[in-house]
């Protein structure tokens, strides 16, 4: 077969480079083409992507903001009216405090808020509500407390967001620092709680009151657990606290210490006030008068500690009226801090005082007036003290605070255990001769 010329050569010069070229350019535009295709579906990928993350954190904050229950405009205009003084106008007392109280739920804390507020002060409150004791009894103070005005926050005194957002909200002139872990023989079950609550959480607040503008004035509870193994009695603020018989003495100890370094470095009004065993309404239940009273209503045996030698124990039981007018005529008196900006400007206040009724009572003592306003005889397990931290006994000097804050004691341990069981049949239900309650 013969194969025609110009089937081999195309009569018209170029056509193949032009017909190559074209087809060139196909492939190329669908390159471009599929190419600008992924490009847009990279973009919406990406957009996609981001829209997710945006979401996530939208969710995350969210969380976050309801799982700390703080925050928003309607809390903000909660936390200024609760933190609003309203004493009357040419009131001989002064305009008024606004004061945070920590730790407001627990029981030193109540008390305090409630007088504070009673006599016109504004007063904001925060508390973890956590479950070192029953929690219900913390949220029946916080119920109290809100039928007094005063607004509690539930948050962590750790939350270095949330007190640095409570001083952006108020200008707070002081500061009642409560909020502690509390108990000697619990330390030995989980020490780690009082590191972080009675070291980093006072480092925490300090931090905020210091960086506060204007700065407060911090009064806070150390304890008379301080004094440990001091054998020298009544306990003095001048006496040797370096011997702690407890890491819960140790870390209230520890919190002098931080305290004193704030009120040199930054100019922090601070004063320290050492309890000596509060007791009374709406009180700790891990305290030995409440478990006592628990106890002996439900006809079971208590365990009575005794010392070295058959020695009863011994403590300055304090009722909790006379330790809240400790506390308000601490606010009362502590001068003003000195820093602004955090920087010192001057020397600023620091005070230790000893509350307490100085006149201790022993245990045995206290159950037998527990046993005459029950009505019911206890069922005594006597035994020595183990070495779990506590102290043999503790009596409290109280000149210095009676010097300079005006503070005198007045209700003993008969009336103030009158007082408490009172309340105690009352909470928790129980009628005479019954041992039912809703406990």
């Amino acid at each position: 077969m013969r194969v025609l010329e110009e089937d081999l050569f195309p009569s018209t010069p170029g056509k193949v480079k032009i017909e190559r070229a074209g087809s060139m350019n196909r492939q190329l535009h669908r390159c471009f083409a599929s190419t600008s295709t992924m490009f847009l579906w990279a973009l919406f990928l990406i957009a996609m992507t981001a829209s997710y993350l945006s979401f996530k954190s939208f969710v995350d904050t969210s969380s976050k903001y309801i799982a700390a229950s703080w925050g928003g405009l309607h809390w903000e205009r909660q936390i200024r009216a609760s933190a609003a003084p309203r004493r009357p106008p040419g009131s001989a007392a002064g305009a008024g405090m606004s004061v945070l109280v920590t730790g407001a739920s627990g029981f030193v804390g109540t008390h305090c808020s409630i007088a504070l507020r009673k006599r016109g002060d504004g007063v904001v409150g925060v508390d973890n509500l956590n479950a070192y004791y029953d929690p219900s009894l913390k949220k029946a103070r916080k119920a109290l407390l809100a039928s007094h005005g005063v607004f509690v926050v539930e948050g962590d005194i750790n939350d270095g967001h949330l007190l640095a957002k409570l001083f952006d909200v108020v200008p707070f002139t002081h500061v009642l620092h409560l909020a502690a872990q509390a108990g000697v023989r619990y330390a030995m079950e989980n020490p780690a709680s009082y590191v972080h609550s009675n070291i980093a959480g006072l480092v925490t607040l300090l931090e905020a009151c210091k960086d506060a503008d204007p700065q407060p004035a911090i009064v806070w509870a150390s304890s008379s657990s301080v004094y440990g193994l001091n054998d020298k009695v009544p306990f003095s603020e001048r006496d040797r606290t370096d011997q702690p018989a407890s890491l819960y003495a140790a870390t209230k100890k520890a919190g002098e210490e931080i305290t004193h370094t704030y009120n040199h470095i930054y100019g922090l009004s601070i004063t320290g006030l050492r309890f000596f065993t509060v007791y009374g309404p709406w009180g700790r239940p891990d305290m030995a008068y409440f478990s006592f009273t628990r106890n002996i209503l439900q006809g079971k045996p208590i365990t009575v500690y005794r010392g070295r030698d058959h020695v009863d124990l011994a403590r300055d039981f304090t009722y909790i009226d006379d330790i809240v007018k400790g506390c308000l005529g601490s606010l009362d008196t502590a001068g003003k801090s000195t820093g602004t900006g955090g920087k010192k400007r001057g020397p600023a206040p620091y005070r230790i005082f000893n509350l307490g009724n100085t006149s201790p009572v022993t245990v045995p003592n206290l159950v037998s007036i527990l046993e005459k306003h029950l009505r019911v005889k206890a069922k005594k397990h006597v035994v020595e003290m183990p070495g779990n931290g506590d102290v043999p006994f503790t009596h409290a000097n109280i000149s210095l605070a009676r010097e300079q804050l005006g503070y005198k004691p007045t209700t003993n341990l008969d009336v103030g255990l009158k007082k408490f069981v009172k309340w105690y049949l009352s909470y928790y239900g129980y009628t005479r001769g019954s041992k039912n309650s809703r406990q």
